[in-house]
């Protein structure tokens, strides 16, 4: 008797070494969200109360060389500097996951690019016919990518906050979800926002920028060696006109993600050691706990009380608050609903339709790179621009509010999942589920 062939499952378990990896990275994240919710809700408070003039004058104030373009008050430094930390990290991941993780197996990476790429253009198509569709003012439409952005510092700060244990393949989704939103985020920043081209400047940054690929690429991660080429690189990518952030990307993307059996004598680095896991153990906690929650707390300050009226009769801020509510929903449930319609796919054993939409929800969580966008594209202190921050809030919250209800449901399921993932009978350090034989074949978990 023959047996129809099995058909092929999607947000499969990962490998052991997979699952681990995303577990620490996931962890770091989980604890600086926890920082930029606390950042986030001083800087709320401090700007609503009647101190909210110190706040101003903080954020405000400016320091820098003058002849390099770095005369930059408090709050661009966070965002123009600090946040290219953030990039440099998710450069490195970007790479890592498109070399050796999930994204190097088009069977594995299809749904999460897919969800990620509808999670980005439906929330940009919601708020174009949202502000259109109300009468577009001014410079409205200038915010289309606002809504598009996945925070994922927020988002697991949200899942620590009310207990959920998500499955090992639903964390890793979320965070390749998160890595490719990343990507199409900062492809946005520097071909959308970007006013002003210095082509010289430009030219001149592949210079420093060459010689840090070199250096990484021979072993050599000496701090005091590199951070000079790096900041280097990264005042000149300002000075060209593109946003800086886009030099933390460039500079992460040129980090080795693959360890050599022999390294040059005059290494800093063993055989075998892999240079990009290096730099983002030391890096991510920074990123992570300082240079996202420093941002935060300097573009979470908008003021609530007599600002509500003007941010609901704002059609940008109606258009934010769709798009990342409903935009991101449709978009990333849709995709994933696309792939397994087209590919006769189904989804792993035990999960449901519900964790997807779970997902989606928490995808609505666009703090960071949002605010980021909404300065960029309405300037810094501008009055569109507190409109923004308070869609952003209001909108984010939302989400992270039915996000929560969705997956609290789903709960128990979760823990008995989690209970199965962390049974190890023979001992031997790695639980029996990632060791069977049919983990990573296809038409099996």
């Amino acid at each position: 008797m023959t047996h129809p062939p099995l058909r092929p499952r999607i947000l499969r378990r990962p490998s052991w070494a997979e699952a681990q990896r995303v577990a620490a990275a996931l962890r770091t994240e989980t604890v600086g969200g926890a920082l930029l919710l606390a950042a986030a809700v001083a800087a709320l408070l401090w700007a609503n109360s009647p101190w909210r003039e110190g706040y101003a004058a903080l954020r405000d104030f400016s320091f820098g060389p003058h002849a390099l373009h770095l005369d930059l008050s408090l709050g661009q430094w966070a965002a123009d500097g600090l946040l290219a930390i953030f990039f440099f990290v998710a450069g490195l991941e970007l790479k890592r996951e498109f070399l050796v993780g999930d994204l190097r197996d088009p069977a594995k990476a299809a749904v999460p690019v897919v969800a990620a790429l509808c999670g980005v253009a439906l929330p940009a198509a919601l708020f174009t016919a949202v502000v259109l569709g109300l009468g577009p003012s001014g410079d409205a439409l200038r915010g289309w990518a606002v809504p598009t952005a996945t925070d994922i510092a927020f988002a697991l700060a949200v899942l620590a906050v009310i207990g959920t244990h998500l499955p090992a393949s639903l964390r890793s989704f979320l965070l390749t979800l998160a890595v490719v939103d990343d990507l199409v985020a900062i492809t946005i920043i520097a071909i959308f926002y970007t006013s002003s081209l210095d082509l010289p400047a430009l030219a001149l940054a592949v210079v420093p920028l060459a010689v840090f690929a070199f250096l990484v690429q021979r072993r050599f991660t000496q701090w005091w060696l590199l951070l000079p080429l790096a900041v280097a690189t990264w005042a000149l990518v300002h000075a060209s006109g593109i946003h800086a952030t886009v030099a933390g990307v460039l500079l992460g993307l040129t980090v080795p993600v693959r360890p050599r059996e022999s390294v040059p004598r005059l290494s800093t680095l063993s055989a075998g050691v892999d240079v990009a896991q290096r730099f983002e153990h030391r890096l991510r906690p920074l990123s992570a706990g300082v240079a996202v929650p420093v941002f935060a707390f300097f573009a979470a300050g908008v003021t609530v009380v007599g600002g509500l009226g003007a941010t609901f009769a704002d059609e940008v801020a109606l258009g934010i608050m769709v798009g990342l509510v409903a935009g991101k929903l449709v978009g990333v449930f849709g995709g994933t609903w696309l792939v397994t319609r087209f590919t006769r796919a189904e989804l792993d054993e035990g999960l449901s339709w519900w964790d997807v939409l779970g997902l989606s929800l928490l995808a609505g969580i666009g703090f960071t790179v949002s605010l980021l966008v909404g300065e960029l594209a309405f300037g810094t202190g501008s009055e569109r621009d507190d409109h923004v921050k308070l869609a952003v809030l209001m909108g984010s919250v939302l989400a992270a509010l039915l996000a929560s209800v969705v997956l609290r449901t789903r709960n128990r399921v979760y823990r008995r999942i989690a209970l199965e993932e962390s049974e190890d009978a023979d001992q031997d350090g790695i639980p029996d589920v990632f060791q069977r034989s049919d983990v990573d074949t296809p038409g099996r978990g």
